[in-house]
């Protein structure tokens, strides 16, 4: 997951330089006012997001694939977790029972 993250800071790093570099040339339009550093950063955001979607497609199966682990893991002891629970709480309605009778 944090190889994926870093990867995808990277390109949207990259993308930010080439942007800057096009907008304070002149080849691409500046933002209006003092908008100019929102503006490099959108238009960054807007190119990096389609190149990490396709350059990066490998590297996101595999983070979510161990996020899904994670998450079948973390059910996995919340159900057990019940389990025991839900054993500990007959036991104890059993011996009440038998305290009654």
């Amino acid at each position: 997951m944090l190889r994926y993250t870093l990867m995808r800071l990277g390109i949207f790093v990259g993308c930010l330089v080439v942007v800057w570099g096009l907008v304070h040339s002149g080849l691409a339009p500046r933002g209006l006012g003092d908008s100019n550093g929102l503006w490099i950063v959108l238009l960054a955001l807007l190119l990096s997001a389609p190149i990490s979607f396709v350059a990066l497609r490998k590297q996101r199966d595999v983070a979510s694939e161990g996020i899904v682990r994670r998450v079948d893991r973390v059910k996995a002891n919340l159900e057990a977790h019940r389990n025991q629970e839900d054993a500990a709480d007959d036991a104890a309605r059993g011996e009440g029972r038998a305290r009654t009778s």
